[in-house]
């Protein structure tokens, strides 16, 4: 039996959750999500469940899949420099990921 079973899951905290993670402000979260910031501000006021389309921008701009989102664990099964890759890489911005993607795509040239 899941853990969310017989609950919801609580997507507002996990986004919350996530972007606290981050070290981000609701500010930061909605630059790289390309949401507007009052848009995710009233989710929170009047607790409005985001939509699908939404959360997908949400996970894009965290750099993580729905999938992760939607998971309580940490990628499993993986050495440890590459957990801490991954978890370097989610505090990143969209802009900075991009960069990085950039800079480790030369040194394989």
């Amino acid at each position: 039996m899941s853990s969310r079973e017989g609950s919801r899951f609580d997507i507002l905290g996990k986004i919350e959750k996530e972007r606290l993670k981050r070290g981000w402000s609701e500010y930061t979260l909605a630059q790289n999500s390309s949401i507007a910031q009052s848009t995710i501000s009233t989710w929170y006021i009047k607790k409005l469940q985001p939509s699908v389309a939404s959360i997908e921008h949400i996970c894009d701009g965290l750099g993580i899949s729905l999938s992760q989102f939607f998971s309580d664990e940490k990628v499993n099964d993986i050495p440890k420099e590459q957990q801490e890759l991954y978890d370097l890489w989610s505090k990143l911005t969209p802009e900075q990921r991009k960069n990085l993607i950039n800079f480790l795509k030369s040194l394989n040239k």
